[in-house]
């Protein structure tokens, strides 16, 4: 990088600083600092929840991927997220959409401590936000990784850097924050893939190459759907996972639906991001694919091949801008993790634990969510620093196996608990579904993986837990039935079929830790 590129990465940190401090006079409540007030347009809401589902593990973990088995990084990565995200569209959005408007929730786990009960609430909560202060360690490690191919700094400098500039627009704007600089996100990442696309064609030939180039002998296999450990079972499994988590289960991406003013302007919002899924990852994936024919990858996992090839193909100014969008997808979704897991914390913890959280004032309750950002982010950014110890071994480690193996036994009773059918499975098949998957997760991946020669396949260790918990919560909730008057009227207005309204401004969300049947209908 020269100055020039260098120039590119301030101004960009500025304008984000910037869009922290002006989103800060649009938060008034926790309400806004969590699901923007209700009043975000559905297609600022379905691009945010498209960016936020990207990091620098792409250009990481999933470069080298593709460097290793060609487009297979794209069929078992962005192809099952966009039918997930698809099918969720009209099962899960608007549903939750419905859970803010008509229970008046802040966090999207409020509503479990009546769907289901206090425990299973706080068995929730506490696992997914210690999954996520994991998960989101191996995001800043990813961009730190990129940070130091191209400047030299140490990855735990470059972890600080990124973590600080974070800190400050999240922590001042809320979600406000968060969507504005994902949109300006998507814009960077626009011009920046299209450059490498460009660039990459004009190195092979031309336009012609998306189809040639295939014959060459260093992308031999690289044009087969399934490869390596990424099997069709590996496949299947990532989908079913992936439609939980992107659908909200993680509570990001549920937040980005809860924003918008209506169930249909929520289902629009899942559908533009479910399109972006399926068409924007090709542009960012086929630079990576054939990067063996124009760089060779010095780590052993090639995560440093898509750095390498930034800095072969692009002048400065435009590696500047690349760069640029290697930290804004990083910042999108770390950003947008630390403030679903300071809604969960401080709507949902901080009341079962401490009897004067239940009674904070709107000052206290914004205070508590900013604090609660910076410790999060504090945390991950701590988890980082051992990213690459023996106990997560590496980036995409810890994303595709860690986070792909204990969603779903954390989703399950979170998503499947907003729809009628599975009204009869209360709060035993919840923790029994949730208790064993985390149970499964651990055997497969650590005794039984030990025990066995050659160690459990990946799709087997992904794969096990999520199935286990469906299956537990689907059986348990006929043989133990557990529904009640009380949780069927929680369902009711989850799914009530009266007319949304449009945006609104909403009342303030019920304090923290009361119950939410009590609250009044909104647009029925």
């Amino acid at each position: 990088m020269n100055g020039l590129d260098w120039a590119v990465l301030i101004a960009y940190f500025g304008v984000m600083v910037a869009i922290g401090v002006w989103s800060h006079k649009r938060v008034d409540s926790v309400g806004d600092y969590f699901t923007a007030g209700g009043r975000m347009p559905w297609w600022l809401s379905g691009i945010s929840h498209h960016m936020s589902g990207y990091s620098a593990v792409l250009f990481t973990g999933y470069a080298g991927i593709s460097y290793t088995y060609g487009v297979t990084s794209y069929f078992t990565w962005a192809f099952p997220i966009a039918i997930g995200v698809a099918l969720g569209a009209k099962l899960f959005a608007p549903r939750l959409n419905r859970m803010r408007s008509r229970l008046h929730v802040a966090s999207p786990l409020e509503y479990l401590k009546d769907r289901y009960n206090l425990p299973t609430q706080q068995a929730l909560a506490w696992s997914g936000v210690l999954l996520k202060i994991v998960d989101v360690g191996a995001k800043w490690a990813a961009i730190a990784t990129l940070l130091s191919v191209f400047t030299g700094v140490t990855i735990t400098q470059g972890i600080v850097i990124t973590g600080a500039i974070t800190a400050v627009y999240c922590t001042v704007g809320g979600l406000w924050a968060d969507a504005l600089t994902e949109l300006g996100q998507f814009a960077i990442q626009l011009v920046a893939g299209l450059a490498m696309l460009i660039a990459a064609l004009a190195k092979l030939g031309g336009i012609s190459s998306l189809w040639n180039v295939w014959d060459e002998p260093a992308l031999h296999h690289h044009n087969h759907p399934t490869a390596g450990p990424y099997t069709a079972i590996f496949l299947v499994a990532y989908l079913f996972i992936k439609t939980f988590e992107y659908n909200g289960g993680m509570w990001n991406q549920a937040q980005r639906y809860m924003a918008t003013g209506s169930a249909k302007q929520a289902q629009r919002s899942a559908t533009l991001s479910a399109a972006l899924w399926f068409v924007w990852p090709l542009v960012l994936f086929f630079p990576m694919w054939i990067s063996p024919l124009l760089v060779h990858a010095k780590k052993p996992d090639a995560s440093d091949s898509y750095a390498l090839l930034t800095e072969r193909l692009l002048p400065h100014g435009l590696l500047g801008l690349v760069v640029v969008g290697f930290f804004s997808h990083t910042m999108a979704m770390c950003s947008s993790d630390a403030n679903a897991i300071s809604a969960v914390v401080t709507r949902d913890i901080a009341p079962a634990v401490s009897r004067r959280a239940r009674e904070w004032s709107t000052r206290i309750g914004l205070i508590a969510a900013r604090v609660c950002t910076l410790l999060f982010l504090g945390l991950s950014m701590t988890v980082a620093t051992q990213v690459n110890s023996p106990t997560f071994k590496d980036i995409i480690t810890i994303v595709i196996k860690w986070v792909a193996g204990l969603v779903g036994p954390i989703a399950i009773p979170f998503l499947l608990g907003l729809i009628p059918r599975f009204r009869r499975s209360g709060p035993t098949a919840a923790l029994v579904s949730w208790a064993m998957g985390l149970l499964a997760f651990y055997l497969l991946n650590y005794p039984i993986n030990d025990a066995v020669s050659g160690g459990v396949n990946l799709e087997y260790q992904i794969s096990v837990p999520v199935a286990i918990s469906l299956f537990l919560y689907i059986v348990i909730g006929y043989i133990k039935p557990e529904d009640t008057p009380e949780r069927d009227a929680i369902l009711a207005k989850v799914n009530g079929d009266g007319p949304d309204g449009e945006s609104v401004a909403l009342p303030e969300p019920a304090a923290a830790g009361d119950s939410v049947l009590g609250s009044t209908t909104v647009g029925d």
